[in-house]
This record gives structure tokens, C-alpha cells and sequence, in this order.
């Protein structure tokens, strides 16, 4: 899933990982460079983005 907010992209997605496909976010500068990242993976997709809120990502209200 990618969201747009402001001039960012923001990518909300699942990690490869075997056991756990844990969420993660990744936010893309109009560059093409990423310029943040999660740090861990989340269980939750809400909890994914509730720390992608917390750096920066603003939730569509529609």
C-alpha cells in the first residue's frame, strides 16, 4: 500500500521475513530517496502507522 502526504511517499508493507511478516513503513523524498524508515517491524498494521504518525505521516481523513 502507498499513501501520498505532502510531497512524500509513503509505503506501508509487510517484511520478507519467513516466520514473521511483521509491517513496516518506509517514507520516499519526490528525489526518489528514502528518507526514513521504521526501525522494527509491527505486528499490527494499525501500530505501523501510528509510529509513521509520529514521524511525520499524516492520515488521509477520507
Amino acid at each position: 500500500m502507498t499513501d501520498k502526504g505532502h510531497a512524500d511517499k509513503w509505503e506501508f508493507y509487510q517484511d520478507h521475513n519467513v516466520k514473521h511478516h511483521k509491517w513496516r513503513w518506509r517514507r520516499t523524498a519526490p528525489n526518489g530517496r528514502i528518507v526514513g524508515a521504521s526501525t522494527q517491524g509491527y505486528v499490527d498494521r494499525d501500530e505501523c502507522i501510528e509510529n509513521a504518525v509520529r514521524n511525520g505521516y499524516v492520515k488521509d481523513a477520507g
